[in-house]
């Protein structure tokens, strides 16, 4: 097993960006897009692959169709209508999206289009109920600067974005329609040649970009990172990773992904010099051959009434468990796609005995299909219906790295900076014009309109923040690229608080309860300035904010008044604070005669420990440090 090096194998990265645009309605009804309490509506569709105007069928929607999912629809009358149930015709785009994707292409120096046309892009995933996604070129070319790297920008979109996946049950996915039609506009740059270490300055420097205009959407899933792979030998082959959630990310799915690649070539150099060709009596039945197995996939399969099928891959001895790099193996490549159709069980060759498959049942297996030392072989189980359907896709893929070497994907990103496949790359049967919606004319005081309208650029919209509001550069930074710019201004102005202990808390309080795992979208914007009136009247202390954001965080409570009373939080008036400050030096006298004015520290903290969130840190060292001042002069 080699090592491998990124700097041997010649990258090039695109980007994708998808952000959502804050115009508080949907791009062709007047629905406001909020996160609904719970579904008053439920509908369920078939979706099928059809062929374009061409009399083609796109690739993906072909793949996808084979999964044979019903979709369920969950809305709800306050977030979507009957345009996102697809019973009514879409309205005319929102004006405000408009605007905003014409200043963002302005502000990307790209090639404004003066008519545009809405056109239909095929998704038969679930994730539209039309079967389509309405789409629209807004603009091509154009650049921007990152340090002292130029980055073109191939087009700009304007789109709807998908519902929202609320998972899987069996042949059911589901769907919320909250999400689906809200504005967000596309951004794709030029494929570029740079370090791995400079991948997520370049996505920084445009999602700053988008954000300066303060005209889009900031929070969890409000941005999208997709990012395109390719390697200098992989004849052109351009990989698409979709989902990735977080720009630290995007260095490990690169690296990741073009070590695949790569070694996706070494094993097709394998293959070939095997000889390997399938023939359709290489694939057998063997459920009844497997009855009496003891793994417990295939038990469980068989209780399913679903079938065992071997498939034998002549003179491919050993090519399934091969990893020209650690973690690229054939083997690994089949797993993933059976998984695409809900299959868990399959094993190769090349790791069995094991899993409860015993040597017994290759020894079998192997008299039944006539496999000889230098043969490999799969087995699948999966039910009736879908067996043949992932045998020949099985066939399709092993084939085209045999001949191709990589298959041309699109992949989904995970957690730990691999990728997995989602389904094959979609073609340019895809997309057809939209009949329902007539072309758009860009007219040139719409064109100077947005060019007034370009925004600052990052760097001087912080130093206004450190100016304005006298924060220093660190913390100017993290307000700004946080969620709650806004609200911070709105705090600011409109309660006349500290900036900077806003901007503290806003930014490390809520972003600490978050990385404990706590949900930072159970916090809404209307609580937290709520919290910020109820400290300027002195109804709260400092010290409860972080115990009532923690509480509304961990879903114990909905709102502020809820989460104060869940956690006891009431503030104390001076009378009863001197009280309890005495009742504390009562009962730890000895602490006071033992350190004298050192005692502040250990007592501090048995008196923050009965009064947090009742009353404020200062205000209970100033009694402390008074009383014990008292006491020990009262002895003296």
């Amino acid at each position: 097993m080699e090592e491998f090096t990124i700097k041997n194998v010649g990258v090039k990265v695109g980007l994708e960006i998808h952000q959502q645009l804050a115009t508080n309605k949907k791009l062709f009804c007047n629905c406001n897009p909020t996160e609904p309490d719970e579904y008053s509506i439920k509908f369920q569709r078939k979706l099928r692959a059809s062929k374009s105007e061409l009399g083609e069928f796109d690739p993906a929607a072909l793949f996808e169709s084979t999964k044979s999912k019903t979709i369920m629809y969950y809305a709800n009358d306050e977030s979507s209508c009957l345009v996102e149930q697809d019973e009514e015709p879409p309205h005319e785009l929102d004006e405000d999206a408009r605007k905003i994707a014409l200043i963002i292409s302005s502000a990307l120096k790209s090639n404004i289009f003066s008519e545009i046309y809405p056109m239909r892009k095929t998704v038969i995933d679930g994730s539209n109920t039309t079967g389509f996604q309405r789409t629209m070129l807004i603009s091509q070319g154009g650049f921007f600067n990152a340090g002292e790297k130029k980055i073109g920008i191939q087009s700009v979109c304007l789109e709807e974005d998908a519902a929202k996946n609320l998972g899987d049950e069996g042949s059911v996915r589901k769907f919320g329609l909250e999400r689906l039609g809200i504005p967000l506009v596309e951004i794709a740059t030029e494929p570029f040649e740079v370090e791995l270490s400079e991948i997520k300055k370049i996505a920084l420097t445009l999602g700053r970009i988008l954000r300066s205009t303060k005209k889009v959407k900031r929070g969890l899933g409000s941005i999208r990172q997709d990012v395109n792979v390719s390697i200098k030998d992989g004849g052109g082959v351009v990989i698409e990773v979709k989902g990735v959630q977080q720009l630290d990310q995007l260095e490990k799915v690169v690296e990741y992904e073009a070590k695949r690649q790569h070694g996706l070539l070494k094993i097709s150099e394998k293959i070939q010099e095997k000889n390997w060709i399938y023939h359709k009596e290489d694939g057998k039945d063997v459920t009844e051959l497997f009855s009496e197995c003891k793994s417990k996939i295939i038990q469980s399969a068989l209780k399913k009434n679903q079938k065992i099928m071997a498939i034998t891959f002549r003179n491919m001895a050993k090519m399934f468990g091969f990893s020209p790099y650690e973690g690229i193996r054939l083997g690994k490549e089949v797993a993933e796609l059976v998984r695409f159709f809900g299959i868990g069980g399959v094993f190769h060759s090349d790791e069995l005995p094991n899993y409860g498959v015993e040597e017994a049942d290759l020894e079998k297996l192997k008299r039944f299909s006539k496999i000889n030392e230098n043969d490999a072989f799969l087995i699948l189980a999966s039910p009736e219906e879908k067996i043949h359907t992932v045998v020949d896709q099985i066939i399709l893929r092993i084939e085209h790295i045999k001949n191709h070497g990589i298959p041309i994907d699109t992949r989904l990103a995970t957690q730990t900076g691999e990728t997995k496949f989602l389904r094959p790359r979609p073609g340019a049967a895809r997309m057809y014009p939209e009949t329902d919606i007539p072309p758009i004319i860009i007219t040139k005081s719409e064109l100077l309109e947005a060019e007034e309208n370009i925004p600052k650029s990052w760097d001087d919209s912080i130093r206004d923040l450190e100016t304005k509001y006298k924060l220093n550069p660190q913390l100017a930074e993290q307000i700004f690229d946080s969620r709650y710019i806004g609200l911070f201004e709105k705090i600011v102005e409109k309660i006349k608080t500290n900036p900077t202990f806003v901007a503290s808390v806003l930014c490390s309080t809520i972003t600490n309860l978050e990385r404990s795992g706590l949900n930072p979208d159970l916090l809404k914007n209307e609580e937290i300035l709520k919290l910020f009136s109820l400290l300027e009247s002195g109804e709260i202390a400092k010290e409860s904010i972080e115990i009532i954001f923690e509480n509304i965080m961990s879903g114990k409570s909905k709102t502020a008044e809820e989460a104060m009373k869940n956690a006891s939080i009431e503030s104390v008036n001076e009378e009863e604070l001197e009280k309890i400050i005495a009742d504390i030096l009562e009962k730890n006298e000895g602490i006071i005669k033992n350190q004298k004015e050192r005692a502040i520290g250990p007592l501090m903290g048995i008196a923050m420990k009965e009064l947090r969130g009742k009353a404020s840190g200062e205000t209970i060292n100033s009694l402390l440090l008074k009383n014990i001042k008292k006491k020990l002069e009262n002895t003296s």
